[in-house]
């Protein structure tokens, strides 16, 4: 086995058993489409799938394989939406049959940690939709809580800023000052250090780069 590929997987099904002791339903894949495959083996004629803004999933092409197999998609995300737009679509997304999203970060010993902006994704992934699916690459796998959050500051956070074109100062310098700014995108933190009682929640890690 090339050896980048054998650390990622030993790595990525370390975290896999952490998640199954903190009771998630987890599972380790070696690639993206094979993620895509198992996320599209849930998704039937009419099903509402709602996207949670993450690039990972993104970039499977998962909205148009939804389409193709006769799903809703519900997109907050979708290019020249208005704000009001966006918010009512998030607002479906949190009773959507499969929620899907990635996580800024995980830990060795299975904790999800989250920032968000309006907070839509760290709530879907706590309550609200029928199934979620959580897909992380290994390149987000951290040794603890702090060295996640360090890992939004210097990674996730700047790009992200960068993505949605917001005027913050971690998009010139690439790296969190803990800006105060009213366009601010880090504004609720979120750790899942167990599985949320009411939810159904599978955490997909996947063994090859995808999203930041």
């Amino acid at each position: 086995m090339e050896v980048k590929a054998w650390h990622n997987e030993t790595n990525g099904k370390k975290v896999v058993d952490a998640l199954i002791k903190n009771e998630f339903d987890a599972r380790y894949v070696f690639t993206t489409a094979e993620a895509a495959d198992f996320i599209m083996s849930f998704v039937e004629p009419g099903t509402k799938v709602g996207f949670g803004g993450s690039m990972t999933i993104n970039g499977m092409g998962i909205q148009g394989q939804v389409e193709k197999a006769g799903g809703i998609v519900l997109d907050h995300g979708v290019p020249g939406l208005s704000r009001e737009e966006r918010v009512a679509i998030a607002r479906q997304e949190m009773l959507s049959d499969l929620y899907l999203c990635s996580s800024n970060a995980i830990t060795l010993d299975g904790r999800l940690v989250n920032i968000d902006g309006m907070g839509n994704r760290v709530s879907a992934m706590s309550f609200g939709p029928k199934k979620v699916i959580v897909a992380i690459s290994v390149d987000k796998i951290c040794k603890d809580e702090q060295d996640a959050f360090l890992r939004i500051e210097r990674i996730a956070a700047p790009m992200n800023n960068q993505r949605i074109g917001m005027p913050n100062p971690c998009t010139k310098t690439g790296t969190c000052l803990q800006c105060q700014t009213n366009t601010r995108i880090c504004r609720v933190y979120s750790v899942l250090r167990k599985k949320p009682m009411a939810s159904d929640l599978t955490v997909v890690i996947i063994g090859e780069s995808a999203g930041y």
